[in-house]
């Protein structure tokens, strides 16, 4: 079975930083796009950063632009780095994997999903 497990949610304040890792189980996905995307509670998903297959490519929300790095390592494992955290990017976090040869912002380009992980940054 395919999985995508995200890890390194918690609580921080504003101003404050935290790493996002995201972890495939059952396949390997480094010849996958991936992606971070998230939800915030009352709002749809929305993306948040994209990285190529090989890494040479990245691709960001506006809100996030010079504040979050998403990476990805050879081991496999995806990263967002999330500096300068403001209460506005409370939300549940979710990575995917996309089979198609880019960096992509929509849903619909991915394939698999994690089940998220949740990052409150209170005021």
């Amino acid at each position: 079975q395919v999985q995508l497990v995200e890890s390194g949610g918690g609580l921080v304040q504003a101003g404050g930083s935290l790493r996002l890792s995201c972890a495939p189980s059952g396949r390997t996905f480094s010849r996958y796009a991936m992606g971070w995307f998230r939800q915030a509670p009352g709002k749809e998903r929305e993306f948040v950063a994209a990285i190529s297959l090989t890494g040479g490519r990245t691709y960001y929300a506006d809100s996030v632009k010079d504040r979050f790095t998403i990476s990805r390592d050879n081991a496999k494992n995806t990263y967002l780095q999330m500096n300068s955290l403001k209460p506005e990017d409370t939300a549940v976090y979710y990575c995917a994997a996309s089979s198609k040869i880019g960096v992509f912002g929509r849903e619909d380009d991915y394939n698999y999903w994690g089940q998220g992980t949740q990052v409150t940054v209170s005021s």
